[in-house]
């Protein structure tokens, strides 16, 4: 039986039906789970909301269970607690850019755990990826500028998985640009989280050698496509179009690609569109053998790769997705100052909102907010964060 109970009369071994809520207003993976325990219950208290649905018969049924103690020394105790109001008004009061890292730290982990199922044998379940992949969709809906600056924040011994979240938020975006229609936008992102899935079959020493591959080992390399393709192929649910992202990320519009040497039109539209953010989101990060471009001269190198190797109207469109400027790179303004871009203005690609941090003279400002649409000063250039020292994670818009 489906019911409706007050916020207040959760308990743990209740099974929730449905939050009430949107998935952007909750950080659980699913919207129908089992409440595990008090923290369970704190959780979904910090919400907000009053009522959430529950199912009586996968779990407890309040009005059958004994009624919560009433007595004064509970109610002093509970009155009591410092923690609850301020919780649960940070929570309320969350800004997107904070349930964006939420999203992006649960993503990373739940890819993780994917990755390793797939080494143990096990098949991709799809009802996992979902839930997770219509959260981003969301998240790029209601501001892209929160989630893909995330796309920065990698460590060497977890690449793997965080480049499958950053191509699934950067490809939500790109094709959102395109102004697909928000289903296929999911299937697009789908293909894209798990465009890689097929590297839990390559050898450790080889995907996480820190120096050059030998012509063998980049065989091998190259073979992640083929396994990714076969994985998804035999995983129930899984659209043609996320298939086709997977197995065509490393085709090339100029036929120069692989596995397939496919070229023009012959690669899906999917295919071309992933193949650019791949390789946005490679050499922008921070790798053992490679050190990391600034996104700007990133959108630069792309520009020129459009002669041969993408499609030269999806470069095009894929810059206007993330901006001239992406949020979240550093840039050099007119005054000698270095701000990190906050928002993009598709009106005003040339003038985002920055935040100004540090003086080219060497030292640190007081951060200040600057919306160049609306100030004399303007952009001038791009600048390295490591070139000055600067910690990214410290000013990224979290």
């Amino acid at each position: 039986m489906i019911k409706l109970v007050p916020v207040a009369r959760l308990q743990p071994g209740m099974y929730i039906h449905d939050l009430n809520c949107g998935w952007l207003q909750h950080d659980f993976v699913r919207n129908r789970f089992p409440v595990a325990g008090e923290e369970d219950v704190r959780r979904i208290r910090d919400l907000g909301v009053a009522e959430v649905w529950i199912d009586t018969a996968r779990g407890l049924d309040p009005d059958a269970a004994p009624p919560p103690a009433t007595d004064a020394s509970a109610t002093t105790a509970t009155s009591a607690t410092p923690s609850a109001p301020a919780v649960r008004t940070t929570t309320k009061t969350a800004s997107s850019a904070e349930r964006a890292l939420k999203l992006h730290r649960e993503a990373c982990l739940i890819v993780r755990d994917l990755l390793d199922d797939v080494r143990l044998g096990r098949q991709v379940e799809i009802e996992k990826v979902e839930p997770l992949v219509t959260r981003i969709v969301d998240s790029i809906f209601t501001r892209a500028d929160a989630l893909l600056p995330l796309a920065r924040l990698k460590q060497h011994d977890r690449y793997t998985f965080q480049h499958s979240v950053s191509v699934c938020a950067l490809m939500a975006a790109f094709a959102r640009a395109l102004e697909m229609p928000r289903e296929i936008i999911r299937e697009v992102a789908t293909g894209a989280l798990l465009h890689d899935v097929g590297k839990a079959r390559i050898p450790d020493e080889i995907l996480n050698k820190p120096g050059k591959l030998t012509d063998a080992e980049f065989e091998r390399m190259k073979n992640h496509v083929v396994q990714s393709k076969i994985i998804l192929l035999s995983t129930p649910g899984i659209s043609p179009i996320a298939v086709d992202v997977a197995a065509q990320h490393h085709e090339r519009f100029d036929g120069s690609g692989y596995p397939n040497a496919l070229s023009g039109e012959a690669i899906s539209l999917h295919g071309r569109m992933a193949a650019i953010v791949d390789v946005y989101d490679a050499i922008t990060s921070e790798r053992v053998y490679h050190k990391g471009l600034p996104p700007t001269e990133a959108l630069r190198r792309l520009l020129e790769w459009s002669s041969n190797h993408f499609e030269p109207r999806l470069v095009q469109a894929f810059i206007r997705s993330v901006g001239i400027y992406p949020t979240g790179s550093l840039v050099r303004l007119e005054s000698r100052r270095l701000a990190v871009v906050l928002t993009q203005h598709p009106d005003k690609p040339t003038q985002p909102g920055v935040k100004v941090i540090f003086h080219t003279a060497g030292h640190y400002l007081q951060p200040e907010d600057l919306d160049l649409r609306r100030s004399q000063d303007r952009i001038v250039g791009h600048e390295d964060f490591a070139a000055w020292n600067i910690d990214p994670a410290r000013w990224l818009p979290l």
